[in-house]
């Protein structure tokens, strides 16, 4: 049965391809799971899908294993130990020491220092599922989720060392993309493809399907104790001011899809299209206006940095983009 791919590993699918063709001779394979990042000085300039922050210092991570570490806000960058090769697509942190980053090949890797030494918790040979796992959130060092391809939901109680495959306890029958897992105000959404809006039940302990005016794919999720956004393709957003009893659809202008969002340190939450357009609401994400920028970057990822600027990372890796 032909299964459909999530989007994104298509256009990556592809190039790979026309790498296969131009080459004559093929090279002995080597399996990513067990080759460690390469070392590079060019990891910076690379394509960059996540950002968190771990205390003061900003973690990175993207294509090839490669995670990256900066203490001085974005300005200078090393390299930390990986032991995959796989590409690397969404980070977290719940404390500064203590660190979570997921993938393709199902990898889930973890940090106790920070990010400098990162150890593999989980991979997809055939033991697991052999999916991309695409985003992940934990709630405290030991409770936390990742998601992924074809509904893919893991949970773990116990800080990563055992992860359990959430199936009947997740209203997903069709298993659909699930592109992104957060907690927002003490509830845990997740959001994906075909509309698929998710919300943690704390009685049934079901993530519960949501119904909203849009039935696109949803990418992301960011939000305050006041509001929740989630947001997709072709410009399209939805937001809930009542922990998603009700959702209500945004106008935000663009016709793009809306690819990284958060809240920056004034509150405002910010929206960024694949295009390099920047979007900010100072009303809890009611309304949007785009913000007049210098040059557009593409966005993978944003992080605050600072009362008037926000880092993005993406295929250029990460830039600082300041904010009027």
């Amino acid at each position: 049965m032909l299964r459909r791919r999530p989007l994104g590993l298509l256009l990556a699918a592809g190039l790979a391809a026309a790498a296969l063709a131009q080459t004559a001779v093929p090279a002995p394979s080597r399996d990513v799971l067990d080759t460690p990042a390469v070392a590079t000085r060019l990891a910076d300039r690379g394509l960059l899908n996540a950002l968190a922050r771990a205390g003061t210092r900003i973690v990175a991570a993207g294509q090839r294993g490669h995670i990256l570490l900066s203490d001085d806000g974005g300005r200078s960058w090393q390299q930390a130990e990986v032991p995959v090769s796989s590409d690397l697509v969404a980070l977290h942190f719940p404390t500064a020491q203590l660190g979570w980053a997921v993938g393709h090949d199902g990898v889930i890797l973890h940090t106790l220092d920070g990010g400098k030494k990162w150890a593999k918790q989980r991979d997809g040979r055939p033991d697991a599922a052999d999916v991309p796992l695409l985003d992940v959130w934990f709630a405290d060092p030991l409770s936390g989720y990742a998601v992924g391809a074809f509904g893919l939901v893991l949970r773990t109680a116990d800080g990563g060392v055992h992860w359990e495959t959430l199936k009947d306890s997740v209203d997903n029958p069709k298993g659909l993309h699930v592109y992104a897992v957060r907690g927002i105000a003490g509830t845990v959404y997740m959001a994906g493809e075909q509309g698929l809006l998710l919300k943690l039940d704390a009685a049934s302990g079901r993530f519960v399907r949501q119904v909203t005016p849009y039935a696109g794919t949803l990418f992301g999720v960011t939000g305050n104790d006041k509001a929740v956004v989630a947001f997709g393709l072709r410009g399209n957003a939805v937001r809930s001011a009542d922990s998603g009893a009700s959702w209500q659809a945004i106008a935000t202008g663009i016709p793009s899809g809306l690819t990284a969002g958060t809240v920056d340190a004034q509150g405002r939450f910010l929206l960024a299209g694949q295009a390099g357009q920047l979007l900010a609401s100072s009303d809890d994400g009611a309304t949007f206006q785009a913000i007049a920028l210098q040059r557009a970057l593409p966005a993978a990822a944003l992080l605050p940095a600072g009362p008037a600027a926000v880092l993005v990372a993406g295929p250029r890796g990460v830039q600082l983009q300041p904010l009027p």
